[in-house]
């Protein structure tokens, strides 16, 4: 799976959902490789994206599309400033996931200097944790080759989410998630409080 994350300083909240909903429905039918997207906006208004292809190159052919370029022009608009692209093709779901039925998703960003040790964690089984954090529902990493990641977790509500922050993880887990997270730098999380989500099929 391939992933590519899009940020930057959003204007006009309505409008870029009005033209994600749009571009769902005309150009996601015919975009070959798009497997789905979650949306949302900070409170202080960080618009993120993070939109996930089957390769790099069915992105890359979907960008060249002429109708790509023109509806980009418009989204293009509701940004002030730089937007920012991250294209990382070690990306993976974890817990299913996600769904969009989610009502509160955390974004975490950051920098890992062995992006490898972090896939494997990821990747490991997971029963124990969703046993005590039920509320987490699934979502999504990708990195790139420096170290740089983007996960996006997805939970039914943020009240749920923040309850579940305060329980201990399991015992089974816990050395290895402290062992791996003492390797990430640079974190920062967004919480998208309304967020929609767009799915293939």
């Amino acid at each position: 799976m391939f992933i590519q994350v899009i940020q930057g300083r959003c204007n006009d909240p309505d409008r870029m959902r009005q033209l994600t909903e749009e571009w769902r429905a005309q150009l996601g039918p015919t975009a070959e490789g798009w497997l789905g997207g979650t949306y949302g906006i900070t409170d202080d208004g960080e618009a993120v994206a993070v939109v996930r292809f089957d390769s790099r190159e069915a992105a890359s052919r979907n960008s060249a599309r002429p109708e790509q370029g023109e509806w980009w022009q418009q989204m293009e608009a509701c940004f002030d400033g730089e937007v920012t692209v991250h294209d990382c093709d070690n990306a993976m779901l974890f817990l299913g996931g996600g769904s969009d039925e989610a009502g509160f998703v955390q974004v975490i960003q950051g920098r890992i200097d062995d992006p490898e040790r972090f896939r494997h964690f990821m990747e490991r089984p997971m029963d124990a944790l969703h046993e005590v954090r039920p509320e987490i529902i699934g979502g999504t990493l990708a990195m790139e080759p420096d170290g740089w990641f983007v996960q996006t977790i997805a939970f039914r509500t943020e009240e749920e989410a923040r309850a579940g922050e305060q329980k201990q993880m399991p015992p089974e887990v816990r050395g290895e998630f402290e062992d791996t997270m003492a390797h990430v730098s640079d974190q920062r999380f967004l919480d998208l409080h309304r967020p929609w989500f767009a799915s293939a099929g």
